[in-house]
Formats: structure tokens, sequence, C-alpha cells
């Protein structure tokens, strides 16, 4: 598989590494171009490279890590995604000074975005985790790292879980995108929750 990114801050750069580590291709992407990304790919070694938003989302699975403002720019005018998976690991922020979460009435923040991309598969997963547990080596002396996931497509489910599986981390299927994106949406009981798997 192909992997790609759409933003490439801090979670992105976090989920590319642990790719390139696991011996996969990545291409990340930002709003301002793939040559303000040449020094963040050079660290991430080989398997990375940089590229428009449009070429990482050509990829099998994307990682969608854009600020919440920011989502609906970031996906518009891509090219049809004819069943890729979209891995949406956003979080409905519309303000972080001070914090405002939108307000989607009776919609949850996955559905929203799955709207935007009604050709794509998508996977709701590590929105629940603060940046410094999705960067270190998800295997603990105590457990691995627990990724809750939701989607509604359960072929795309089960390749995100084999990859997630493979990475190190231990998945954990909450549903599909309505009910697992709630609990796993600010304000959900999984919002936050940083807990270990024990093999």
């Amino acid at each position: 598989m192909n992997f790609g990114t759409i933003g490439a801050g801090t979670i992105a750069q976090a989920l590319a590494r642990h790719l390139v580590t696991a011996g996969h291709r990545v291409m990340l992407s930002n709003s301002r171009g793939p040559s303000t990304l040449a020094e963040v790919v050079a660290n991430l070694g080989p398997l990375a490279s940089a590229g428009t938003v449009a070429q990482a989302a050509k990829g099998d699975m994307v990682f969608l890590t854009v600020m919440w403002p920011d989502i609906a720019a970031a996906l518009v005018d891509l090219p049809p995604w004819e069943g890729r998976i979209l891995v949406d690991c956003t979080n409905q922020f519309a303000r972080l000074d001070p914090i405002q979460v939108a307000d989607l009435g009776d919609q949850t923040g996955s559905e929203w975005v799955a709207n935007l991309v009604p050709d794509a598969r998508v996977i709701k997963a590590f929105n629940t985790l603060f940046a410094e547990y999705i960067a270190p080596n998800p295997r603990h002396p105590a457990g691995r790292q627990v990724v809750f996931y939701a989607g509604d497509d359960a072929a795309a489910k089960a390749t995100f879980r084999e990859l997630v599986d493979g990475l190190g981390f231990a998945p954990v299927d909450v549903g599909a995108l309505r009910d697992g994106g709630r609990l796993m949406q600010v304000g959900g009981p999984l919002s936050a929750l940083h807990i270990l798997k024990q093999d």
C-alpha cells in the first residue's frame, strides 16, 4: 500500500515515522506546498516524500490531520477517491483559544467529514490520543497503546486494523461512524482516553 497525509504537522509526522519504520512509503502534503516539507521528509528518510495535497490523496490510505476549520478547503477539488481509505484524525475544534467546539447538530464530526468525500471509505481514528502518545513506540512493558477506530465499511476497517496492529498499536473497534464517532469525538467517553492493552 501507498500512504499519504493531508496535513504535515505533529500527528502526521508521527504517523509517517511509524509507517516508514515499518517499511511503507508515505507522501506528506500541506497547504503551503511540497517545497516547505523538504526538511521533514529528509528527517523521515528515503521512504518519505513530499507532494501536493492532490498527489498525497492518491494513496491507498490517506490520513487527514489538518485543523478542523481547514478541512473543507483541504478536501475540495481532489481527484475521485474511488473507494480508497481516508483516516479522519481530526477533532471538531472550531477554535483553540479559547476552545470552541463546532456545533454539528445531530451529526458527528466523522459523519461530517465523510459527507465531504462520498466516494471514500472513511475511518475515524487517532483523534482520541494526544500527539505525545502517538509518536513514541506504541509497545510498552505494560502493554500496547490502544487506538480506537470506527467506520462503516467492514473491509476498510479490516485493512486499517491490520496496518495499525502491524505498527505496534492495539486497535479497538468501537463501531460505525455514527455511534463510534460519538464515543470518540470531543466530549465523548473515549476522547483523550489513553490506555494500554495487555497482549
